[in-house]
């Protein structure tokens, strides 16, 4: 094309029938790879929507598959774990042999999308978080900050650092995303962004009182 100055064609180079044929096959039967190497292809990864009620749709777009074999008595990965708790429906699974490992989520989770670690960073580093170098000799107790498991710093005044950050998160100054843990008997702090995360509501209580109220919900 460039010795004969005519305009490239990829239409010429590539057959687009193959690739649109190959797409249409996967989308209709679930088999995700090649036709041909049916035995290797993943099964399953596009599904037909199920509409008979709302409830069943639902049910169907919030399902979570264990990748395990179906076959054999295996008591603890159908079992629900403690740390499951809200994230998890204890109720709704099929069944037979694939009860327990076809779970779905509680109507209330919802699965994290990500977001930028960045402007966490930014508002640590303005609220007195130590960098690694400085603290190297001081012998004074500290906490750790790890922001996406990676060790950012050390903090003198963890608890009102958490304390800003959950009302920066209720403002949405920062995303609603954000995960806040401290752990105190480790001394750390970690703050995760990132996408695919567990997340559930929590009442907010502050005094013993609740602090939702009817105005809010309207």
């Amino acid at each position: 094309c460039v010795e004969t100055h005519k305009e490239f064609n990829l239409s010429l180079a590539v057959k687009h029938q193959t690739i649109t044929n190959g797409l249409k096959y996967s989308l209709a039967t679930g088999n995700w790879g090649d036709q041909k190497k049916s035995m290797a292809a993943k099964a399953g990864v596009s599904q037909v929507l199920n509409r008979y009620t709302y409830a069943s749709t639902l049910s169907h777009l919030r399902r979570c598959n264990t990748p395990l074999g179906r076959e054999g008595k295996i008591a603890k990965p159908r079992q629900l774990h403690n740390t499951h708790w809200g994230m998890v429906c204890p109720a709704e699974t099929p069944e037979g042999q694939a009860c327990g490992l076809v779970k779905n989520l509680a109507l209330m989770a919802c699965i994290s999308v990500g977001s930028y670690s960045a402007p966490v960073i930014e508002f640590l580093e303005e609220w007195g978080l130590e960098s690694l170098e400085e603290n190297a000799h001081s012998s004074t107790p500290c906490t750790k900050v790890f922001v996406n498991g990676v060790w950012m710093g050390v903090h003198r005044d963890p608890a009102n650092l958490v304390k800003t950050i959950k009302k920066l998160r209720r403002k949405d100054d920062i995303s609603p995303e954000v995960s806040v843990v401290r752990d105190i008997r480790e001394r750390e702090l970690r703050l995760y962004t990132d996408a695919g995360r567990v997340c559930r509501p929590l009442f907010i209580v502050e005094n013993q009182q609740l602090v939702l109220q009817k105005k809010h919900i309207k």
